[in-house]
């Protein structure tokens, strides 16, 4: 009888790794090439290829000799590049969680991303100013300012002036307080017109 094998993850026994053996009659190594070293090689060939192009950098890579710049310095990269694993990750998912985590904010308030508070941890995150407009059901008016259309309901004492608009101007509703009055026994709706500027004082 066969000592049992623990696997941790189906992910270990699933996840097969693609290699190439042979290209045509041509046999490679007995282990096989990674189809993931491939491209790491193609990239980093196509990378050398641009950089040598560029002004500042073609100085140096100018210097080397083809097979140096061309064949060793992408083999050998790619080759660490596919032997490198981080936290059991390939390196190009390493690289982008790597990034991704140095460009993307460590904090987070309001369900948003704050930059501001890495810079002075144990900082407070206040909201906006939050608009808020009287219902009619306090015992007093309270200032504000409407345009219409709507309607306002008003229980307390008060005085309205209205003016009518002109060709240059909306017509206007001023409500005033009356304090020491009775209020009315039912509170009184007021209807406005579209453009109509409700004032409240």
């Amino acid at each position: 009888m066969t000592n049992p094998m623990e696997i941790r993850s189906y992910r270990a026994v699933f996840e097969l790794e693609r290699r190439i053996y042979r290209i045509d009659r041509l046999r490679l190594n007995p282990s096989g090439v990674p189809v993931r070293g491939v491209v790491y090689f193609l990239a980093l060939l196509a990378a050398v290829t641009i950089c040598a192009s560029v002004p500042p950098a073609a100085v140096v890579t100018g210097v080397l000799p083809w097979y140096l710049l061309y064949v060793a310095l992408p083999g050998t990269s790619a080759a660490l590049l596919t032997v490198i694993r981080i936290d059991g990750r390939p390196s190009h998912l390493a690289a982008q969680a790597l990034l991704r985590y140095r460009t993307h904010p460590r904090r987070s308030a309001g369900l948003r991303g704050r930059d501001d508070l890495d810079a002075a941890p144990g900082a407070r995150w206040w909201p906006p100013e939050i608009l808020m407009l009287p219902d009619g059901s306090d015992a007093r008016l309270r200032r504000l300012r409407y345009t219409g259309p709507g309607a306002v309901l008003i229980t307390a004492a008060h005085e309205r002036i209205e003016s009518r608009g002109g060709a240059w101007r909306r017509p206007r509703l001023t409500v005033r307080e009356l304090p020491g009055r009775p209020a009315p026994a039912r509170g009184r709706v007021i209807a406005l017109a579209a453009g109509t500027r409700l004032r409240v004082r």
